[in-house]
């Protein structure tokens, strides 16, 4: 039988056998992650991204191929406040009547010329136009009611020989006009009270000669009732500083319309003046309690916008400079500074933030185009205003501006260069800018 020999590899002198063919896999894996990571970080060198090209960089801010033109243009600053939208502040209306208030009108409603504001023991209170106060009863005085009844004698000539003897009243006869004196002595004294014309014969000659005219009261607030009078359609007299007997017949039929007794005669408390129609405030009172001076307050028709500006910056608030008010809606209408107040109100203590509130003056601003509000009543807005204001200077995007090395700004030309300027008003994201290498229409680069 043949003996079987077997011999390993080893006693045959082949070479070792191979690792594991999974060993070998992994090493192959690890040498190709190496070169992934090499050929990364030569791509980041090449883009300039790693420390070494953000060091070489810092010097200078990124370049970009947007460039500018400096132009020349009119810069203008702007600042916006907060104001409440309204009627503006409640004045107390000037009621001089006494008695008991028996009718107050609805709050919020518009009262015009011959309108009644309210009643007091039933009698109407009128509002009428005007800027001087009803201080005084206007009406015949006793002397003019007397030449008004001596008329008739007086044209029958039953009169004839006191008017011959009265010396100066037969001149003012003659001449067919009032005696100068006489009217002169009939200006009210401060108390608001006229005083005494001629002797009676004198008044009364007048009296016949011009309707009542000696004796007769005299007046601007005179002129500005009849005004108002005529302008309710109560004619029949001359519109001058006379109260006559033709201007009581004129008052006695508006007493009629209003109900009145027809007197002729006006009460201080029978009407009340204002610069125009009036919009009810708050009352003052309850129906059935007595009238007093804080019986009724009133605004003005017209919609208004108060600001309550600092009184350390309020140099905007000059009467008649124009302003922008924003609306709520995000619409904007034109309104203008028509007053500043004159007193600083203190802030209250601990007000704002910080404690660092300031006082404030009231502006109030109005609006012409009272359309152009809607239905809006009340209201928070925003008013903006006009600050400073540089006009024809050199102007750049404010993004154009860069740091300088040695200090201060500076742009950067279209050809790499950089040039100092200095800055001046900032406003509307645009900068004043000014220096010996600027000209206008120079274009400059904005860094990235």
């Amino acid at each position: 039988m043949a003996e079987t020999v077997v011999q390993t590899d080893h006693e045959r002198g082949a070479a070792p056998a191979p690792p594991p063919r999974g060993r070998r896999g992994r090493r192959t894996v690890l040498v190709a992650s190496a070169l992934v990571v090499v050929a990364a970080v030569a791509v980041v060198g090449a883009l300039g991204l790693g420390g070494g090209g953000a060091k070489e960089g810092s010097s200078a801010p990124p370049r970009s191929d947007s460039t500018v033109p400096v132009t020349r243009t009119t810069l203008t600053e702007r600042t916006t406040v907060d104001g409440q939208l309204g009627y503006g502040t409640e004045i107390p209306l000037p009621v001089k009547a006494t008695g008991t208030v028996t009718w107050l009108p609805a709050e919020g409603s518009t009262v015009k010329r011959g309108g009644t504001l309210l009643r007091v023991d039933d009698r109407p209170v009128v509002l009428l136009y005007g800027t001087l106060p009803m201080y005084r009863e206007l009406g015949l005085t006793a002397g003019a009611r007397q030449g008004t009844r001596q008329d008739a004698q007086q044209e029958t000539g039953a009169e004839g020989d006191t008017r011959d003897s009265g010396g100066q009243g037969r001149t003012d006869e003659t001449s067919g006009a009032p005696d100068r004196t006489d009217e002169t002595s009939g200006v009210p004294d401060p108390s608001g009270s006229p005083t005494p014309s001629g002797g009676a014969g004198t008044g009364a000659g007048a009296g016949a000669g011009a309707g009542g005219t000696a004796g007769t009261l005299r007046g601007m607030d005179v002129l500005q009732f009849e005004s108002n009078l005529a302008a309710l359609g109560y004619t029949g007299f001359t519109v001058d500083e006379e109260f006559t007997d033709l201007t009581a017949r004129a008052v006695k039929r508006w007493q009629k319309s209003l109900g009145l007794p027809q007197t002729g005669t006006v009460g201080i408390g029978d009407v009340v003046y204002s610069t125009g129609k009036v919009r009810i405030g708050h009352a003052g009172v309850r129906l059935g309690s007595p009238a007093t001076d804080d019986a009724l307050r009133y605004t003005g028709t017209s919609r208004k916008v108060v600001v309550n500006a600092s009184a350390a910056e309020d140099s905007w608030a000059v009467r008649g400079a124009a302003v922008t008010v924003g609306l709520p809606d995000g619409k904007s209408v034109k309104g203008e500074v028509a007053s500043v107040g004159k007193s600083a109100t203190a802030p209250e203590e601990g007000g704002g933030e910080g404690g660092s509130a300031t006082p404030t003056v009231p502006v109030t601003i109005t609006i012409k185009d009272q359309k152009s509000v809607g239905r809006l009543e009340s209201a928070p807005v925003t008013v903006e205003y006009v600050g400073r204001e540089r006009a024809d200077v050199l102007t750049v995007p404010v993004a154009a501006l860069v740091a300088l090395a040695e200090g201060g700004h500076g742009l950067e030309t279209a050809d790499g260069r950089f040039v100092a300027v200095k800055t001046g008003l900032f406003a509307d994201g645009r900068v004043e800018v000014s220096g010996s290498a600027v000209r206008e229409g120079m274009n400059v680069r904005i860094p990235e």
